[in-house]
């Protein structure tokens, strides 16, 4: 099938008339309380294993089982994006994802198992977490442009992300005292609550999904696995987006052994607890919030742009990779809202770059297939950080300043790719 005809293929909808509509702000809403539980529940996450096995292996271990099914699925889930209702995917993939963290908080609460049983159910729902957000992502991505007028996609990627944003650094700023105060089981249980909340908010969407055509040969699976493979040549022929996810993928590779040793750096560098390590998130956050700001109200225009975007993408690793030779909590949280600023500066600019550039009807698939590229090394990283841990005995400074090194010589081998430059500084 020629783009041509796949562009031809779905009927689109009438194009909102204003930013701050109805279903727009249902969905902002929703995912703004929901996703401040969710970090509440992963600073319990990280804290309570730390607390129960003082293994960095196991944390990074955790991390890669939960990130590893969306990278694998991530392109399916797209598929089914474009297949099927992107509002009711949302919703029911935030159900799925609220009675489970209940279920991990409820069987803590009340003793159901021994500790190896509930590290093996947090296990569980950790991969079912993967699995459920391999379908969320793309389906949410794929929503939003329907949602706002063309001309104000910027200005909604960088509200959705702001309230995102702003939502992670509030439960992460709280997180550490909650969890001193209440303790991991009230935490998971607050979360699935908050997905219950964002589910019932995004109920109220206006669902206007027309179906796709069919296809002729009458296959459904086939025809699946052929709308997949649309996506992948799609991308595989912009050589610009091709280089620069692969180059992504990297760097989320050498961000991940730093995040995994984070409550490490906490308690044995700075000689601080849980709430501390809420607050560098938190701080992180605080800074990718201001870089949408930026995004939304700098207009940087092709060369330019891409300029920038190469600087941000050197100056965040670095300015985290930092960190691990500070022994000062406020300039651990300085350090960490500058690498936040960078950092969501080029997130908003990619995004955008990447819907309008993709026609509506392949949106999900693409956008999944490249959450699948650009995250496809993060569990390796995870796992890899967590061993590397252990196996130096926890020596920060050797571990982060090596990720901030060899993001930096990716990043400069990027800006020297001719094809990547043209990518960042295309029309959006």
């Amino acid at each position: 099938m020629s783009e041509v005809e796949i562009s031809e293929a779905a009927p689109r909808r009438p194009a909102p008339s204003r930013l701050w509509n109805r279903d727009f702000f249902l969905l902002w809403q929703g995912q703004t309380v929901s996703q401040i539980g969710n970090q509440a529940f992963m600073i319990a996450f990280a804290f309570w294993v730390k607390e129960a096995t003082n293994s960095a292996t196991l944390i990074g271990l955790l991390m890669t089982v939960s990130t590893l099914p969306g990278v694998l699925l991530a392109p399916f889930g797209g598929t089914f994006a474009d297949r099927h209702s992107r509002i009711r995917i949302i919703i029911v993939c935030d159900v799925l994802a609220g009675v489970a963290v209940l279920v991990q908080g409820l069987a803590m609460r009340q003793s159901w198992f021994g500790m190896d049983g509930l590290i093996t159910l947090l296990f569980v729902v950790a991969i079912f977490d993967g699995i459920v957000r391999a379908f969320f992502g793309p389906a949410i991505n794929a929503a939003i442009p329907d949602l706002v007028p063309q001309e104000r996609l910027a200005a909604a990627n960088s509200l959705n992300q702001f309230s995102a944003q702003t939502s992670v650094f509030a439960g992460q700023a709280v997180g550490g005292v909650l969890y001193r105060l209440l303790g991991a089981p009230l935490l998971f249980i607050v979360d699935g609550i908050t997905f219950l909340f964002s589910a019932a908010s995004e109920a109220f969407v206006a669902d206007t999904f027309q179906p796709p055509q069919a296809r002729a040969d009458g296959a459904p699976f086939k025809a699946f696995l052929h709308e997949t493979a649309e996506g992948l040549r799609w991308v595989w022929r912009r050589a610009g987006m091709r280089d620069f996810v692969v180059v992504a993928s990297l760097l989320n590779f050498f961000a991940m052994p730093m995040f995994v040793l984070l409550p490490f750096y906490v308690q044995d560098t700075l000689k601080a607890g849980a709430d501390w390590y809420g607050f560098i998130l938190a701080a992180v956050s605080v800074g990718a919030v201001a870089g949408f700001l930026l995004a939304g109200v700098l207009r940087l225009q092709r060369a330019v742009r891409g300029w920038t975007l190469v600087a941000g993408l050197l100056l965040g690793p670095l300015a985290f990779a930092a960190i691990g030779f500070v022994r000062v909590p406020l300039l651990a949280l300085a350090l960490s809202f500058l690498s936040g600023l960078a950092l969501g500066l080029v997130n908003i600019y990619l995004l955008t770059l990447l819907q309008a550039a993709t026609p509506p009807e392949l949106r999900g698939r693409v956008l999944g297939l490249l959450g699948t590229l650009g995250g496809g090394l993060v569990p390796l990283g995870m796992a890899l950080g967590g061993w590397l841990g252990d196996l130096t005995g926890k020596n920060i400074p050797l571990i982060f300043g090596g990720a901030g090194l060899l993001s930096a010589l990716v990043t400069l081998a990027l800006a020297t790719r001719k094809e990547c430059r043209e990518f960042l500084a295309q029309d959006s």
